[in-house]
Order: C-alpha cells, then structure tokens, then sequence
C-alpha cells in the first residue's frame, strides 16, 4: 500500500513539474488579451514549419513532441516575437500584459529564466546600450542556448552589425557548444558577411524555384534586380514583397525580383502567392534560417534586401521601401 502511495505521488509531482515524456508544452495567461491567435516556429528544428496558438478568455496552451533541446519563437499579433527555450519532458507558463509584451515572464526552465533576466536588463535601454549588455551575456554565459539567440538577434542578422565582433562572440560560443550545428552555420554566415556589399558582384547560384523549374545568377544578370527575404509570418517582409510586385506590375520585365521565402512549408508559401499573376521568382526550399541560399547573399533576416544594378553590382542593401522606389525610378528610368 505504501509503495502504491508513493507511485502515485511521484507521478503527480512529474505531472506537476513537467509534461509529457519527448514533449514540450506551454500554458499562458495574458491580461487585456481575451481571443486572438499567436503564430509559433521553431529556428533550429524542435518542429518543423509554423505552427499556431489560439487564445481564448486570455490563456492559451501548446504543446510540441521534442527530442532536444531548442527554441520557439512566438509571433504576436503586433509582430513582436518573444523566444521560448524548449527541454524534451518540461513546461513553461507565461504571463504577463499584451500591452507590455516586452515585459512578458516565462517561467520553467533555468533557460528561460536566463531570459527574463536578460530582457528586464534592456528593457529600458538605447539601442547601443542592448548591443552592450547582449555583448556581455553572450562572454558570461557562452554555453547557454540563450546565448546562441541574441547571438544570432542582435549581432549575426543585425543590420550594421560589427562583423569582427561578431565573429569574436560566435567563436566563444563555439568554443563552448562545439557540437552545436546552429552555432556552425552562424560561423559560415558569419565568413560570407562581407558578400555582396555595396559594389560587390551579385554571387553565382543554382537553386529551384517554387514550381521546381531551375533558377541560376543568368536570370537576373542584364536587369534590375531586387532580391529579398520574405515570409509568411512576418507582415513586414509580406508588405515588401507586396510593394515589390506592385513595381514589377510597373516596369515589367525591366525589373527582376527574386524572393527568398523563409517559410518551412512550400504549401504555406503558395496559398500566399495564390492571385500573383506576375514573373517574380520565388525560391522556398523549406530550410528556413539553414538555407544555403541565404548565405549566398549574406541574407540572415527576414525581411532583408539587396538593389543590383543591370551590370550585377550590388547598388545598396536593406533599404526601406520607399528608397527602394526611389533607387529603382533612377535606374530603370
């Protein structure tokens, strides 16, 4: 009777301090949030493509098989993304304000206490001053898998980013998680970083496009072309590509786009293609972050942009829409 008492409590104690065995979950409350949905991904492989979090009367669940350890990535309906450190068996809740996302706490893991540490920290600070303190958690906590997401935020796909740092702080990540394959990929990024810079030749490819037909550096060469990083997901990158076809619809086979979809799901990307009548290019080879293509381009955001000119120089990169219009009026006017 005894041992029976003690197999139940320890089960309700596992129950209690984790999920289920090869599974990740959530459960969150948010205040002056009552319906809506959140989208959820993973960037280094707990699940594959996007994935969905409904909310209703200001909670919501989630629950994801994991085999190791890993991040999700909430998107929130204003396009604020808060990250989530994922352990096979654990759970984690979440609370906070919808009117104050940056002050969100998620509770769990030591991981993801790491976090919240980290984001009350810059929470109130300038810009220089989070490349600052992003810099420092990176050296104090080098095998952290919270390290390796503001590695690759604020330094490895961060505009303007100072490639020498960068390559400082991936090397001492490395160092301490060198079986970690992400950390890898950021360290080969991080090598092709000065590609395609202002003035720099449009880089050699052969890659597929999304209806499988053959796409090299030859179709792009002798035009203005824009190539760009676009996902589903993200609405910013959505209204470039928007904007983009607009002035392809304008200058017709003058301009030539190709966009670098990030989304893990080919399906996912056509339904957001379906009435695109124009000619633009559209690569999605279902890798996301780990798309040989990206490095290519020294591509590591989505959105993120490159302006070639007709004799396949780059002209500019990551320009906003409106200098994007205006470069392009110039040189195909």
């Amino acid at each position: 009777m005894k041992r029976l008492i003690y197999i139940c409590t320890l089960t309700l104690v596992l129950v209690a301090c984790g999920s289920r065995s090869g599974y990740f979950s959530l459960e969150g409350r948010l205040l002056n949030l009552n319906q809506g949905e959140f989208y959820v991904y993973s960037p280094d492989g707990v699940f594959d493509g996007v994935d969905t979090i409904k909310v209703e009367g200001g909670r919501f669940t989630f629950e994801t098989p994991c085999k190791e350890n890993g991040t999700l990535v909430i998107v929130f309906p204003n396009f604020s993304e808060q990250p989530v450190f994922a352990e096979p068996g654990k759970s984690v809740t979440i609370s906070g304000d919808a009117s104050h996302l940056k002050e969100i706490e998620i509770k769990g893991t030591d991981e993801n206490k790491l976090m919240n540490g980290f984001r009350q920290q810059i929470a109130k600070a300038s810009p220089p001053e989070v490349t600052k303190y992003a810099e420092q958690f990176i050296k104090n906590n080098p095998q952290s898998a919270v390290s390796v997401y503001i590695l690759r935020k604020y330094f490895v796909t961060a505009k303007n980013a100072d490639a020498g740092k960068t390559r400082k702080l991936i090397d001492i990540v490395q160092k301490a998680q060198p079986k970690n394959g992400h950390v890898a990929r950021m360290a080969r990024h991080a090598r092709t970083m000065s590609n395609c810079r202002p003035g720099g030749k449009m880089p050699s490819f052969i890659t597929k496009d999304i209806d499988g037909k053959t796409v090299t550096d030859a179709d792009l060469r002798g035009k203005v072309a824009v190539v760009y990083t676009w996902a589903d997901w993200n609405y910013e990158s959505r209204n470039l590509r928007d904007r983009l076809t607009r002035m392809k619809k304008e200058y017709g086979d003058r301009l030539c786009l190709l966009g670098i979809s990030l989304d893990a799901s080919r399906q996912r990307c056509k339904a957001s293609l379906f009435g695109d009548s124009t000619s633009t290019i559209i690569v999605c080879d279902q890798k996301m972050f780990d798309s040989e293509l990206l490095e290519k381009f020294s591509f590591g955001a989505v959105p993120e942009n490159i302006l070639f000119n007709a004799q396949g120089h780059v002209v500019e990169r990551d320009l906003k829409l409106n200098d994007i219009e205006s470069r392009l009026k110039v040189l195909l006017n």
